[in-house]
């Protein structure tokens, strides 16, 4: 037994580790303190305004380490954190309302590792600083949504079944329909009630009034409120990674309320700018027979509204909406054969049927996207919560140049800038219901690098501590067992830079502590298994053989079992739990290799192939 890999596997192990190390460098770097720059809605940060930011800091004498685009945002990188705030405020004064100025942590990997798409590693919210919010949706607001749909939807199926009716509207937990004779009301109770087995369908006529009530069943009213919710999950979600913040923890509490953390984000007002927090859209048509002078007086045609556009200029609004921007799946922006901007729009299959059925009759008509948002007032009700205000703005007007289906373009935007920036609110999503913030809190960078400065001490003094025993107790051999725990470190880190949806947490850094040892304890099953074989008369290459392969067995059961445990913690856990589940779950599949297969390949060069009468364990 002469105890060789072939070359191959050892150059996989130096390969391995190699890359391991090399990917875990960026986080040698650090990081620099920094603002960016992005815009709102119809503005957007050019190259002549990178030229103004860096000369109006040189003449304020800031010092800063550059200016430039990165990720779409414009990003000045400083020298100090002392800085921060105060180029904030003087960016914000020189640039306006129209842009958003928010403080940030720009990575400083070089140039050749961001090359090879080397990073840093994602730092959680508990380790980095950053806000948390806790919202809730507004499940009133959600029903009274749901009922508003099934108006449009009476409306329109009693018309295609030519069932006369006096008038649909919601009235309190119901939607009341009136007919002017007994015999329709019958028919229209038995056509809805074959249609739609989800409402409840009753004659609530009274006397000469011929009413139809219809609700929603529990099970209905039960999936109304899941589905508010689940949709807001997801368009927050949407909106946080459309808009670039790093990492966002976007997860449900209890059966109303949503908790966002994102990372790194020290500005709570900006946080709010991304979430766009209790924002939803509509498209409407326009009343193009509206006098706009007799509208801004206050002599609104009846079943229009008076709105405005982004540029304040007034616009005469049908009551009906079309569609709500729930049912957009796609937005992207372009131009059209004339090479002017246009936002081309896809819809789900029950917004693509919703917008055919009202467009085939309103070709040359202007169809208006209205964005609406809820504002807090300051105040709050009754209840505690926070009172809103109601403000909206129309983001486009265009006209309908033909049967809109599942897919449609916005024309008549005013430059390339507006349509990015519509599409981004389109993809984004419209929030199902609207929703507020009931807990706000912000974990300061300080707290953070205190989090970090705790954790990584106690993975040092762990580690010195078994790299001084190790070779005490195992002599040469811990040498060996020493170099595995140092290489899997370095890999775990390196693994873990390059996934990217990988977070450090606080429990992560738990669970390296506990990976290191569990790294040890693989070590020290080999070395006594090694130890029992010399014991019982093996030659030194024979004990090295059989201690390897008779301890695979047990610790591969101990590493499998503790994986698994991983794996359930994963796929049930949120939040930290989650963290520590992933690197648990890497640390394991890291250790394995470093303790098995890399130390073998250390013991095979330093003893393999040799005569030698002893051991040095």
């Amino acid at each position: 037994m002469l105890n060789r890999y072939p070359w191959w596997k050892n150059v996989m192990v130096i390969a391995v580790i190699a890359i391991g190390f090399l990917y875990a460098t960026p986080n040698l770097y650090g990081e620099d303190p920094a603002v960016q720059v992005s815009g709102t809605r119809g503005a957007q940060v050019e190259l002549a305004q990178l030229d103004e930011i860096r000369n109006f800091l040189t003449e304020q004498s800031i010092d800063f380490r550059s200016v430039a685009f990165e990720d779409g945002l414009a990003l000045v990188r400083l020298r100090n954190d002392a800085d921060q705030l105060k180029v904030k405020s003087l960016l914000h004064d020189l640039l306006g309302d129209d842009y958003i100025v928010a403080l940030n942590l720009a990575p400083a990997t070089p140039g050749w590792l961001d090359a090879i798409g080397a990073g840093p590693l994602k730092l959680g919210l508990d380790l980095r600083g950053g806000v948390h919010f806790l919202m809730e949706v507004d499940m009133d607001a959600a029903i009274s949504k749901a009922q508003e749909g099934m108006v449009q939807d009476f409306r329109s199926d009693l018309r295609e079944e030519k069932l006369r009716y006096a008038g649909v509207r919601a009235q309190g937990d119901s939607v009341v329909v009136r007919f002017r004779d007994e015999a329709t009301l019958d028919k229209a109770i038995s056509f809805l009630d074959r249609k739609y087995n989800e409402y409840q369908f009753s004659d609530a006529s009274q006397g000469e009034q011929f009413r139809l009530s219809a609700k929603m069943t529990d099970e209905k009213l039960k999936e109304t409120r899941e589905y508010a919710l689940q949709q807001n999950i997801t368009i927050i979600r949407n909106r946080v990674n459309e808009l670039g913040v790093a990492e966002p923890q976007v997860q449900r509490q209890g059966s109303e309320r949503i908790v966002v953390q994102l990372p790194g984000v020290q500005d709570t007002a900006r946080a709010k700018e991304i979430l766009g927090a209790t924002a939803t859209l509509e498209f409407r048509m326009v009343n193009t027979d509206a006098d706009l002078r007799d509208a801004a007086a206050g002599r609104v045609p009846p079943g229009s509204q008076l709105a405005k556009r982004v540029d304040g200029s007034p616009v005469v609004l049908r009551n009906q909406v079309i569609l709500t921007g729930d049912h957009i799946v796609g937005a992207q922006s372009g131009f059209d054969e004339y090479s002017r901007p246009q936002v081309n729009i896809s819809l789900d299959s029950q917004g693509g049927s919703k917008m055919a059925a009202f467009t085939k009759d309103n070709v040359g008509q202007s169809m208006a996207t209205l964005f609406i948002e809820y504002k807090p007032t300051g105040n709050k009700d009754a209840e505690g919560k926070t009172i809103l205000e109601r403000q909206e703005e129309v983001i486009n007007v265009a006209t309908i140049q033909s049967r809109l289906g599942r897919s449609f373009r916005i024309t008549g935007i005013d430059s390339p800038a507006e349509a990015q920036n519509l599409a981004l609110l389109l993809r984004a999503g419209a929030l199902i219901a609207p929703i507020q913030i009931v807990e706000e809190r912000t974990v300061g960078p300080s707290l953070g690098q205190d989090n970090i400065d705790k954790g990584f001490m106690a993975i040092v003094v762990g580690l010195l501590a078994l790299l001084v025993f190790m070779p005490i107790y195992y002599r040469k051999f811990g040498l060996v067992a020493n170099f595995a725990l140092v290489a899997n470190v370095g890999v775990i880190i390196g693994v873990m830079s390059m996934i990217p949806g990988a977070t450090l947490t606080l429990p992560g850094m738990a669970g390296i502590v506990l990976t290191v040892g569990m790294a040890v304890d693989a070590n020290v099953l080999i070395f006594e298994r090694i130890r029992e074989e010399l014991n019982d008369g093996r030659s030194p290459q024979q004990a090295i053989h059989y201690g390897y392969s008779n301890a695979l067995s047990t610790i591969s059961d101990a590493n499998i079992t503790t994986f698994i445990t991983a794996l359930i913690l994963f796929a049930i856990g949120t939040g930290a739990v989650k963290g520590f589940a992933v690197t648990l779950a890497i640390g394991i599949a890291t250790s394995m290799f470093t303790a098995i297969i890399g130390t073998r390949v250390i013991v095979n060069w330093v003893w393999g192939g040799k005569k030698i009468d002893k051991l040095s364990i």
